[in-house]
């Protein structure tokens, strides 16, 4: 791999390819790669329903003004069916994008990975197959669950209350730091050598929740949240109740299967290939989330 601040002797570095798109600029990875591509100079578009450019994936008609122009994309797709990622790789090539780096998930070409066939074979799996037929050179990033679920996500508000709530039994899960997840978009973004790769990603051992709640304890020094394993059709009827539509429900309760099946547990080396180095424990991030009062 080249970074672009290599050079052989007497040469210019190679300079990314940009303005480069970021979709979801706002969000856990998006705006972590924004952030970063900046860092390095890179011009970014941050985009997004609420971001600088205007970006929704349900209204096609600002697909084409945020793409305009760009060099490269970072997608963060939409999970829905049908999958709106291959009519926006479609336009992404009309108007000459050369790049894509697509936040893809773990699991996605595994029959039966998720507990339900909405995800398989679903939103992910077909803008995959896009991605890789479209002819801009390509990177996928497979991550596994978020860290910062615990920090900024699904699971959060649960640990600040005291009491955190899933249907996944003692079922573990290697979780990935989202700012791993940016550092190798970035890196596929503004170096050689990561192009036509698929990255599986997670983090350096799996945890059940109540150990990474036991892990979230250490961090603050103070009482453990407690874990309540509940069944999966009770966690469903309590999803109905507060009124969640029938297909949030499915691909909430798919995406938490693998977690209790642990099929989230095996370690992957996608971390380490693109960067050269182990992704971070849950122990740095919740040390660093305690220090910033995430839970306080």
């Amino acid at each position: 791999m080249t970074s672009t601040a290599d050079a052989t002797p007497g040469q210019p570095a190679p300079q990314p390819l940009s303005p480069v798109l970021v979709t979801g600029g706002t969000g856990k990875t998006g705006r972590r790669v924004v952030a970063r591509l900046r860092e390095l100079g890179v011009e970014t578009r941050a985009a997004s329903r609420s971001g600088e450019t205007p970006f929704d994936w349900e209204d096609p008609a600002t697909w084409a003004p945020a793409l305009e122009g760009a060099a490269a994309v970072y997608i963060v797709p939409l999970d829905a069916v049908p999958s709106p990622t291959p009519a926006f790789v479609e336009q992404a090539v009309a108007a000459g994008v050369r790049r894509i780096v697509l936040l893809s998930a773990r699991g996605v070409d595994e029959p039966g990975y998720f507990g339900d066939t909405l995800l398989n074979r679903g939103p992910h799996f077909q803008g995959e197959e896009a991605v890789r037929s479209a002819g801009p050179a390509w990177t996928i990033l497979r991550p596994g669950w978020f860290t910062q679920n615990f920090t900024e996500g699904a699971f959060v508000d649960g640990v600040r209350a005291g009491e955190l709530v899933l249907p996944v039994g003692d079922g573990k899960a290697a979780y990935i730091d989202t700012d791993d997840i940016a550092a190798v978009a970035v890196a596929a973004l503004t170096e050689d050598g990561h192009d036509g790769e698929v990255y599986e990603l997670s983090g350096p051992r799996a945890l059940s929740v109540a150990e990474a709640l036991d892990e979230i304890a250490k961090a603050t020094g103070g009482p453990r949240a407690s874990y309540v394993p509940v069944d999966p059709a009770d966690f469903r009827k309590g999803l109905v109740e507060q009124g969640m539509s029938e297909t949030d429900i499915e691909l909430w309760t798919g995406g938490l299967d693998p977690i209790r099946t642990s099929r989230e547990a095996p370690l992957k080396d996608g971390v380490r290939r693109a960067l050269g180095r182990p992704p971070r424990d849950v122990a740095d991030v919740f040390q660093d989330a305690a220090a910033a009062g995430v839970w306080g």
